[in-house]
Parts: C-alpha cells; structure tokens; sequence
C-alpha cells in the first residue's frame, strides 16, 4: 500500500473515530433533562471561535506557560488535521501544502515537548495536576505530531517497509487517543466536549456584555420552577444535558483545586473531584480510575455511582456539598469555564427540598426565616435601634429620597453596627438624602437560597419587593455584599429590578465629587494597612478598585496580599459555612489572616459584615479588622 494511501485510510479512520467519540459521548449527555425550549440551536456552534480564542484564552492566559503551550499544541494539532482533511482527504496532494501541514506538526510537536516537560522536567511539578493517563497524553500527542512531520518531510521513495510501519503507527497512536480513546473517557475528551461546551454553556450570559433588561445575570443563581416541581438534583439524570456536558470538558488542572478554601482547610471538598465523580455518576462506575488529588478525608475508590443512582452519599459525601463557600473562586479560576457553584447548589435543593436534610444550625436558620423574617428569630422591628441618636430617616411612601440604605441582618450585631454608624455619619457629613425602610425591613433570603432552600428565598424575596414597591428611591446602598447580590441580581427574576451600589464605591463617588475631604490621621495612614476582598463583592459583583481607590483617596496606601482583587481569598462566610460548619484541619479565617501576617499587616480593611465576623473570630495575635466605612469615618474626624 502506498504511504499516500496510508495516510488516507488513516485519515478517514480518524474521522470515524471522531464522530464515534462524538456520538459516545453525546449519549450520556443526553440522559440529562432537558433546557428550556429554543434556549439552544446549532446556530450556537457558529460562537465556538470566539469564545475558544477571547473568552477561554482570557482564563487560559493567567498562566502564561501553558497558555504558550496550549496554543502551539491545539493550534498546531487543529491546523495540521484540516489541511490534512483537505490535502488527503479531498485527494488534492499538493507539496505546498505538505510543506505548511510539517510546520504545523513541528509546532505541535514543540507544544507536546513543553506540555510533557511542565509534568516531568519541571522542578516543582504542581501538585493540583492529574496524573495517570494525564501524564502520558503528550507523548501521545507528540507522537502523532512526529509521525506527520515525518511523513510530509521524508521523500516518497524512502516510505517503504519498518520505517513507513514506524510512522504510521506514530500517527495511529495519537489519532487514538484523539479518537477512540476520547470516545472511553481518555483525556482529550475534554477537547470534544470543550469545544460543545462553549457552544451550548449552562450561562450564555457569561458571554455577552451585560444588558440592563437580563433577568439572570452571569452570576446569579438560575431560578427553578417550584410549581414544575424542579427540586434540585438528586441523580446525574437530574442535571440538565449541557451540564453533563459542561463536567466532560474538565480537563483536570486543578486550579480549582488550588483556588479552592474548603479543600485548603481540609474540608472534604475538593471541586476538581467532585466534577470527576460527576462524569463517574453520568457514565456509571467507581471513582477508582481517578488520578488526582483526593478530597481530604475521603479515599478514592470507595465511591460508585449511577446515571438514575442517588448521588449522595453512594458517590458524594454530604458532607462535600456542605463545605462549600459559594465564593466562586473555582469558577473564576476555570479555564474551561466550568460552573462549579451552581452544581453544588443543585444538589443542596434536592437535600433540603426533597430530603429535608440540612446540617448544623441550618434548619433553625431556615425556620427563622420563615417565621420571622430574619436569619436570627429577631424582633424586625429592632433592626435600627443603632440609629436612635443619629437623626436617620425611615422612608415614609410617597416621600422620595435619594438613597435608600438596607441594613440586612448583620444590623443586629454590634460590631456591624459600628459600621454602620460610621457610613450613616459619612451621610450625614456629606448631606447625602437617604432613608433606612426601618421595622418593615426582611431577610433577601441570601443564605436561604445558597442552602438550598429557594421555597423560602422566594417567598422573602417576593415579600421584600412589594414592600419596596411602595416606596419611592433613586438607588439603594448596602454594606453587605450578600444583600447587594441579591437585590441587584437574583431578584430580576422575580421582577425586582433596582440599582443597587455598594456603600465603598458610593462614598469613593462622594468623595471624588469634593462634598467630603477626609484625610487620614498619621497614625492611621503610617500603619501598614491591607484590603480584604468580599467574594459577593469581587467575583460575584466585579468590584474590586473602588474600595482600593477611596483608601488611596484618603492618604492610605494598601499593601497587597498575594491572592487579592478578583483572585482574593475567601473569608468562609459565604454560602452558609458557618451554619453547616462542617469540620476541617483548620479555618478558613485563619488561612486569610495568615495571609495578612505574610504582607506584616497591621489593619485588614474590609467592606462586609460576615468578612469583619469571620477575620475578628480568629485566634491569638491577628491585625485589626476595621470596615472602609470605619476608616474613612475616622479620616473625617
């Protein structure tokens, strides 16, 4: 047989393989439940290009050597088979473009080589990679790049007997692996699966510029229909099919892993096995094959799921779902843009709502807020009792007012209250027209819903748009964070569409406008001062420079932690962890104060409540824990 012939057979081959591996797994994908009617079309595909080369290469690029890698390697493996497809397949045999097909495969084959010595030449391999079959795809891929450069470069004559056997079985390897062996569950699989996945994401909104009229913002919780008994997911046929797909195209990095709190606490959550076992339960199996780091305190191999089994705790422990911070840091961190947060939330609707199962303090929370409007079984109508001696305003319907100020629950403890006494001054100073909605302020319903409880968020959430329906606002202003996201963004769904600001980037406005001058005192502006990252705040929100900018504003120069901004690390406050409190090695709070001692910060700034709680409860000698608002209050003075 001619080499000519070879490498056609072999090309065609290829291309059945492909669309086996396609059709195999496309097939577990589709015993997901389905997505609401029109949401998707194979127009979709039509996006791929610029996701894959702006939106993924975005994440990819925060590590610049494998982004390099990457690049020559997909890019080189992409560009070598469609003119392969073209030279061969469509029987065109032209040495132009054998000539471009061996620089492609050369540049592949560079990526292969940096790609392999990144797992076996570097010093320091990270610890967050898979190994097992992970570690030996680029010789894989490698092989295949070799084999093609030398089929294009080597002439005619010398393609005969063990040499011409040679290269076709290195072009064969690759091409299997590429094929055959992503069909299985091999590691390219997620490149099949990658590519679908930009297509048909979970959140088309992510990739797009946000529009004033959405009613689910990229990082708000998808509303599920109660009435069309969607209770969460219990079983991997639960999931919808494209977040089956969506956990296909985990390629294993582990940067969520390394970006996650709960797994560097030793909480028995580790999001990168947790997408794994996922895939195990949509294919149905043991979590025994799994290559990479285990979830603390949970070995691998004794797990074992089924696409209709239960998922908890045949294959995932309870107690998993339960370390969760929601902080987000997993999703932001993905390079496959992998909703971690929302599958977790999934599963924690099924427990409550179906299962009635939730830990810790959770259930009493939960009864509080039904019952009382507060997470706490308070009295609502003390919310505000802080404010007495500060000639604050209550709305009254029909009086408009420039700002309305929402407390949230945190107004019933004292050390928020000193926060909040510290903007309500900032107000007063600046002569800013707010109002507070005083006794008929409730719950959003934030913890209720990342509990899993979405029966009893929606229920304050509605409660709470119609009672500020009946009052007139420009916008509304919060230091909590958590209130901020649920007013701005999750009650668009519910019809609650407000402008909702942040009371650091209002005050930076405030004081950019000249109606306050503070000036930080020396002894103040001497010290070496921090600022703390509130993930509802940064990843949640996107803000991260109008804190950073007041304080600089102010005559304080903040000292960078090395996880800060949009990459900050959580506090553990989030997601209802403190309620759950399930046990781990150490605390959260004390990793984020270690990273405080590590820059000798002697204030850590903060700009949410349940961040000043959580960094306050740490232990021993810590740097003070003082609000923006706190600061800036103090520069007035």
């Amino acid at each position: 047989m001619s080499p000519v012939l070879v490498i056609t057979v072999l090309l065609w081959v290829s291309v059945a393989g492909l669309a086996f591996a396609v059709a195999k797994r496309a097939a577990y994908w589709r015993e997901g439940r389905a997505t609401a009617a029109g949401a998707y079309g194979w127009t979709n595909l039509l996006a791929i290009p610029k996701r894959y080369f702006v939106d993924l290469h975005h994440v990819v690029a925060r590590d610049p050597y494998i982004a390099k890698t990457h690049v020559a390697t997909a890019g080189g493996a992409i560009l070598a088979m469609a003119l392969v497809f073209l030279n061969y397949g469509l029987a065109i045999y032209s040495p132009w473009l054998d000539k471009v097909i061996f620089l492609a495969a050369l540049v592949m084959l560079v990526g292969a080589v940096f790609v392999w010595r990144r797992r076996h030449g570097a010093k320091a391999v990270p610890a967050r990679l898979s190994r097992g079959p992970w570690d030996s795809l680029p010789l894989l891929l490698g092989s295949f790049a070799l084999g093609l450069a030398l089929f294009v470069v080597l002439p005619a004559s010398a393609m005969s007997g063990a040499l011409a056997a040679i290269v076709a079985l290195l072009i064969a390897a690759g091409a299997f692996a590429m094929t055959f062996g992503a069909a299985r569950g091999g590691p390219m699989k997620h490149a099949l699966a990658g590519l679908l996945h930009l297509a048909f994401h979970p959140r088309q909104e992510r990739f797009r510029p946000r529009r004033e009229d959405d009613a689910v913002p990229p990082t708000a919780l998808k509303m599920p229909v109660l009435d069309a008994k969607e209770y969460g997911v219990g079983k991997p046929v639960e999931f919808r099919w494209n977040q089956l797909l969506s956990f296909d195209a985990c390629v294993q990095c582990g940067k969520c892993e390394a970006a996650c709190p709960a797994f560097a606490s030793g909480q028995p959550l580790n999001p990168k096995k947790l997408i794994q076992d996922l895939v195990t339960g949509m294919v149905g199996g043991t979590d025994a094959a799994y290559a990479g780091s285990p979830t603390p305190g949970i070995p691998v191999g004794k797990h074992g799921g089924a696409p209709g089994k239960p998922l908890i705790s045949s294959l995932i422990e309870a107690d998993t779902i339960w370390s969760c911070t929601t902080c987000r840091a997993c999703v932001q961190e993905c390079p496959m843009l992998i909703e971690h947060v929302d599958a977790i939330v999934d599963m924690r609707r099924n427990q409550t709502l179906v299962e009635g199962i939730v830990p810790g303090k959770g259930p009493i929370t939960l009864a509080n807020l039904r019952e009382t409007g507060s997470a706490n079984g308070y009295d609502i109508g003390a919310r505000y009792d802080w404010a007495v001696d500060l000639q604050v305003q209550v709305a009254q319907p029909g009086r408009h007012v420039d700002v309305l100020l929402i407390a949230g629950e945190g107004a019933f403890d004292m050390r928020y209250q000193r926060t909040l006494r510290a903007l309500v001054k900032v107000f007063n100073k600046a002569g800013i027209d707010y109002a507070v909605l005083g006794g008929v302020e409730t719950d959003t319903g934030d913890t209720a819903r990342r509990l899993g409880d979405e029966a009893t968020f929606q229920q304050l959430a509605k409660q709470l748009i119609g009672t500020l329906s009946r009052y007139s606002f420009g916008k509304i202003v919060t230091a909590d964070p958590h209130v901020m996201h649920s007013l701005r963004n999750e009650y668009r769904a519910l019809g609650g569409f407000y402008d909702v600001q942040h009371h650091t980037s209002l005050i930076a406005e405030i004081v950019e406008s000249g109606k306050l001058s503070p000036r930080a005192a020396a002894a103040i502006a001497e010290k070496k001062i921090t600022y703390h990252d509130p993930c509802y705040l940064g990843r949640y929100n996107g803000e991260t420079e109008a804190p950073r900018k007041l304080l600089k504003t102010i005559g304080i120069k903040v000292i960078e932690m090395e996880r800060h901004g949009m990459r900050g690390r959580c506090c553990g406050g989030g997601g209802g962890a403190p309620l759950t409190d399930i046990p781990g090695k150490q605390r959260i709070p004390d990793i984020r104060i270690a990273d405080a001692r590590a820059v000798d910060a002697e204030i850590v700034a903060v700009g949410c409540p349940n961040c000043t709680a959580m960094l306050e409860g740490v232990v021993g000698p810590r740097p003070e824990v003082l609000d923006v608002a706190e600061l800036v209050a103090a520069a007035l003075e």
